[in-house]
C-alpha cells in the first residue's frame, strides 16, 4: 500500500499574468541567463483549494481577521493583527489545505495550544519547463477614450483655478499643444514595463495518502481541540491509527464525495485572479502520475540540444519513463507526439481517483 502519489502536469501559458509583485514576479536563471515567470505553490495551492470548494459547490471555511487599536505618537491606529484559521476538518479547504493557529487570549480554554495541520499536498511552484522554453515579454499600457472626445470632458487647472472653454483654447492655440484623452501608464518598478508570461510550464504534486482524511489527535502538538474532537467523533468520524499516532478518519461516504472533485481540481485548476486583462486557457497538454517521483521527471522534461551558438531546448514526453502519461490533443502544439487523445485528462482523472479510493485510510497499520 503506496502512502503516495505523484503528479507532474504540464501546461501552456500565454501573454499571460501569474502572480503580482510589483509587477510579474520572476527569478533569475544564471546558467541560461534568463529571468522566467512563475506562479508561487502558494498560489498553485489556492487555486486548486478554489477549484475544489467550486466543484462541491461549499464555501471556504471562515477566516477571522483580527485587528487591535494601538496609541502611536498620541494617535490611536489600527494595527493588523494574527489571521484565525477555525482549525475545522469540516471544512474541506481545512481538511485539504491544513491551518495554522496560535493561541487565542478570547478562547474559552484557558489552556489552548498552538493547533497546526501541515497539508497533505506538497506543491511545487509552476515554473518553465526549461529556460529556454518559458520566457517574460513586457508592454507599457495606455487608458485611451480619444474614439469619442465629446463624451469625456477635460478639466484644466492653472494652481487653484479652474480653466473655462475658452481659456483652454487659448492655452492650446498660443502653445501649439492638443489635448488627448489617452493616458499613457507606465510601470514604476520595471522601466522595461508590465511582465507577461508565457511559454511551457510544470507543477508538480506529491499527496500524502496517510493524512489525506486522518487528522491526528496528538495534544503534545495538537491539530485539534479537545472540544473538537468530541464534536467531529459525533459526526461520524472514525477513530483509527496511522504512522504519526491515533487519529481521525473522515468517514467513507464522505471520501467518496471529496475525492473525484479533489482529482478534478488537481488537474483543473487555473489562476483567474490577476487576469482580468491577461486571460490565458493555460490549458494541460500533459500529465504524468505515478508513485516514484523519480519516474515523472523523465516522463515530462526538456533536452538541451546544442544547435549552432544559442542552445536550444526540445520538450519530451516520454511514455516509457515508467509512469502513466496522459496527452492531451493541444499538446501536439508543441511537443511531438503519437499518442495524444481528446479524453487524456478524463483517463488521469480516474487513474486519481482509482489511486485515492483504494488506499485503506481506516487501517493503515
Amino acid at each position: 500500500m503506496n502512502a503516495y502519489i505523484y503528479l507532474r502536469a504540464l501546461k501552456h501559458a500565454e501573454h499571460t499574468v501569474f502572480c503580482v509583485e510589483k509587477g510579474q514576479k520572476t527569478y533569475y536563471d544564471p546558467q541560461f541567463n534568463r529571468w522566467l515567470a512563475y506562479s508561487s505553490g502558494q498560489q498553485v495551492k489556492r487555486s486548486i483549494l478554489d477549484t475544489l470548494t467550486s466543484k462541491m459547490n461549499v464555501q471556504m471555511a471562515p477566516i477571522t481577521f483580527n485587528y487591535e487599536i494601538v496609541s502611536k505618537n498620541g494617535k490611536q491606529e489600527l494595527q493588523q493583527k494574527e489571521v484565525w484559521s477555525p482549525c475545522n476538518p469540516i471544512f474541506i479547504d481545512q481538511l485539504i489545505g491544513g491551518w495554522m493557529r496560535a493561541k487565542d487570549k478570547d478562547s474559552s480554554e484557558e489552556q489552548e495550544s498552538v493547533l497546526k495541520r501541515r497539508s497533505p499536498l506538497s506543491i511545487s511552484a509552476m515554473r518553465g519547463l526549461h529556460p529556454l522554453l518559458a520566457g517574460v515579454d513586457y508592454e507599457n499600457m495606455t487608458f485611451d477614450r480619444s474614439n469619442n472626445p465629446e463624451n469625456n470632458p477635460v478639466k484644466v487647472r492653472m494652481g487653484d483655478k479652474l480653466l473655462s472653454d475658452d481659456e483652454i483654447q487659448k492655452f492650446l492655440d498660443d502653445n501649439n499643444r492638443t489635448l488627448t484623452r489617452r493616458n499613457w501608464i507606465a510601470n514604476k518598478n520595471d522601466s522595461r514595463g508590465f511582465g507577461r508570461a508565457g511559454g511551457l510550464f510544470v507543477y508538480d504534486i506529491a499527496v500524502d495518502l496517510r493524512t489525506l482524511f486522518s487528522v491526528s489527535t496528538n495534544q503534545h502538538e495538537p491539530e485539534l481541540s479537545k472540544d473538537k474532537i468530541e464534536e467531529l467523533k459525533a459526526k461520524g468520524w472514525v477513530e483509527s491509527e496511522n504512522v504519526f499516532g491515533k487519529c481521525l478518519v473522515l468517514p467513507k461516504k464522505e471520501r467518496e464525495k471529496v475525492i473525484p472533485a479533489l482529482a478534478s481540481a488537481l488537474l483543473n485548476w487555473r489562476i483567474t485572479s490577476n487576469q482580468a486583462r491577461t486571460f490565458s486557457l493555460m490549458e494541460t497538454l500533459a500529465v504524468a502520475i505515478s508513485d516514484n517521483a523519480n519516474k515523472l521527471a523523465g516522463a515530462i522534461r526538456a533536452k538541451l540540444i546544442e544547435d549552432g551558438e544559442k542552445p536550444k531546448a526540445k520538450p519530451i514526453i516520454d511514455e516509457t519513463a515508467g509512469a502513466d502519461v496522459f496527452v492531451t490533443l493541444p499538446c501536439s502544439n508543441y511537443v511531438v507526439t503519437v499518442n495524444e487523445s481528446a479524453d487524456a485528462l478524463d483517463k488521469a482523472e480516474q487513474k486519481l481517483i482509482d489511486l485515492m479510493m483504494a488506499f485503506d485510510y481506516e487501517n493503515q497499520l
